[in-house]
């Protein structure tokens, strides 16, 4: 049950975060602006070819920048562990746990796109995976390795 309950307030507390306009991870008077919808955005015009979705950052490489990735690394890592052991204990579930993962990363990003202030970008998508994977094959070595 504490498994589900921490599993549930991780996927909330990203998307709270995603939904927040102008966030700076510098700057935590900034993390419970008031959400502002994009109503112009539509699904299509974030995920068309050729969209801001699919390019690189536009903004530089500072400290805000840094802080944000090492956030996308480790909450989609936990996030990644607690689908895990949400799991039942059968083959594929590493897999199955990165598969959830990426997919609500995607959900996430394309949410975050719809909020002014917020882009979302595939890279992140990435980033996110990446999170996941590292901490899924660390635990699936820290497993092997205890069995020996």
């Amino acid at each position: 049950m504490l498994k589900r309950v921490l599993l549930i307030l991780l996927l909330l507390a990203i998307s709270k975060f995603s939904h927040t306009p102008h966030l700076l991870v510098t700057d935590p008077s900034t993390w419970t602006n008031s959400s502002v919808w994009d109503h112009n955005a539509t699904l299509w015009s974030i995920l068309h070819p050729g969209s801001e979705f699919y390019t690189s950052y536009t903004y530089g490489f500072d400290l805000e920048f840094i802080l944000r990735k090492i956030a996308h690394l480790s909450f989609f890592g936990m996030l990644g562990l607690l689908f895990y052991w949400n799991l039942k204990e059968e083959r594929y579930r590493y897999v199955k746990a990165w598969f959830c993962l990426a997919a609500f990363a995607f959900l996430d990003e394309v949410h975050q796109a719809f909020i002014i202030g917020r882009d979302g970008r595939i890279v992140d998508v990435m980033i996110d995976s990446l999170g996941g994977a590292i901490l899924l094959f660390l635990l699936y070595n820290v497993k092997k390795f205890s069995r020996k």
